[in-house]
């Protein structure tokens, strides 16, 4: 992360480009590309809890090399328990921190810093975003703030995404079972209903 003001303008971008999705992996994917771009860091990842496996699994990245990614599993109850404690985790050397899991793999990478942080929705903690920086960085207050404050965005974003799609699945059952003609377009008129033997006009009261 470069040592320049970081513009809260930045949050405002990320949260119009995701408000368009209705899908919770592109929310991961432009959340970590946007969050790569707008900082200037090396590179940025999203993790969700496996909740069977015990291990964050990655569902989006930017900035980082295959390899590094699939270097092995992440686990849920690891050292770096930003998805565990719901707390940020700034590590400033990964290669002289017992945090990390695959130090010599993140020096091939060429990853200095990390800065991890929950992603909450709902006071659940769904997984976390990491931040990596190509030389050492010291995370300041200001930037774990407005990380955090993107990651609290993904998560809400891909919780209303997920709840977008099982409202429409719903629908869909809802129409399969009861049969497309239910819902059918009808035009309906204040007497409609009203038996032939009642005087309409008693409808207007």
């Amino acid at each position: 992360m470069e040592n320049h003001t970081i513009y809260y303008d930045t949050i405002t971008r990320l949260t119009t480009a995701i408000s368009h999705c209705k899908d919770p992996e592109e929310v991961a994917l432009i959340t970590a590309e946007s969050v790569k771009t707008a900082f200037r860091v090396k590179g940025c990842s999203i993790f969700l809890v496996d909740r069977e496996t015990r291990e964050l699994g990655l569902v989006a990245s930017y900035g980082l090399s295959d390899e590094y990614l699939n270097k092995g599993p992440i686990h849920f109850m690891q050292t770096i328990k930003e998805a565990k404690d719901a707390v940020p985790v700034a590590i400033y050397d990964v290669m002289d921190d017992p945090r990390i899991e695959y130090p010599e793999e993140a020096k091939k990478e060429g990853i200095a810093s990390l800065l991890g942080v929950p992603i909450i929705s709902h006071d659940k903690i769904l997984g976390a975003l990491r931040v990596y920086t190509k030389s050492p960085w010291e995370f300041s207050i200001t930037d774990i703030t407005i990380i955090q404050a993107v990651a609290l965005i993904c998560g809400m974003a891909m919780d209303m995404c997920r709840m977008y799609k099982g409202y429409k699945s719903s629908i869909e059952i809802l129409k399969n079972m009861r049969g497309k003609d239910t819902y059918g377009t009808k035009k309906w008129t204040p007497h409609e209903g009203v038996p032939k033997s009642v005087d309409p006009s008693i409808c207007d009261y």
